[in-house]
């Protein structure tokens, strides 16, 4: 299978995956235009439980086995970059250095549980409703789009580190591809899901949101700014569908 696949595989969930050697920074980079491909698996994954489970549970149960292997499947990855950015973004009190400071901080503070609470909440509320509406494409399309969105931040933002996974992502991408894919998943959007030119123009929007206010703070974009923008785009799609489809309960 082809390598860069199996190292974006093996970062963005906890598959187990077999590297014969360390990946080069090239691959490193190479794996960004992947990024949607791991999405689908993830997404297959989760509405295979979700679908298997919708026949013999409640949509409570239903939602929250779902939520906890959606998390259980990513290893929580970008959970923790949204608690880091929470964290930096409130105690980083607008200063640009104090804000890179505390994203480094492996410890979790107040804004960041309240982050990750808030996130969870909205997640489960809209997976329960979709559950019931048996509207699978929708939370099929959160995920993808979410991980476009990765693809998107790092084609058109600097990375405010020297080092890193993310750095190596900026420096070695393929740029003509990951602009292919991105344009591919925005098109698949539109033409395949129901409203699905709504959740793409949101999602776009959110990006643009996000993306500013990284820019004003610190310049560009860093890991766990990153990962926020993928939980938040969840979220966004998510909750768009929910509107969508007239449950806005």
């Amino acid at each position: 299978m082809h390598r860069p696949f199996l190292i974006a595989l093996q970062f963005l969930t906890r598959i187990p995956v077999a590297l014969k050697s360390q990946p080069t920074e090239q691959e490193i980079g190479h794996s960004l235009a992947y990024y949607p491909l791991v999405g689908v698996l993830i997404g297959m994954l989760v509405i295979s439980l979700g679908w298997l489970l919708s026949s013999f549970s409640t949509p409570w149960i239903n939602a929250a086995i779902v939520l906890t292997a959606w998390v259980l499947l990513t290893g929580g990855l970008h959970l923790d970059g949204l608690s880091d950015s929470a964290d930096a973004w409130v105690g980083g009190m607008g200063d640009h250095d104090k804000t890179l400071v505390i994203m480094k901080d492996p410890n979790c503070g107040p804004m960041g549980v309240v982050a990750i609470v808030l996130v969870m909440l909205l997640k489960i509320t809209a997976l329960h409703t979709l559950i019931q509406a048996g509207e699978w494409a929708i939370l099929l399309a959160s995920i993808i789009l979410a991980r476009t969105m990765l693809v998107l931040l790092f084609l058109t933002t600097h990375y405010v580190r020297n080092i890193g996974l993310g750095a190596c992502l900026v420096a070695h991408h393929s740029r003509r591809w990951c602009i292919a894919i991105v344009i591919a998943v925005l098109l698949c959007t539109t033409l395949l899901i129901q409203n699905g030119y709504v959740l793409m123009l949101v999602t776009l929007t959110m990006f643009l949101f996000l993306r500013h206010i990284m820019l004003k703070r610190i310049g560009g974009t860093t890991g766990d700014t990153a990962g926020a923008l993928v939980e938040l785009s969840e979220v966004i799609v998510l909750l768009t569908g929910i509107l969508l489809l007239g449950y806005p309960q």
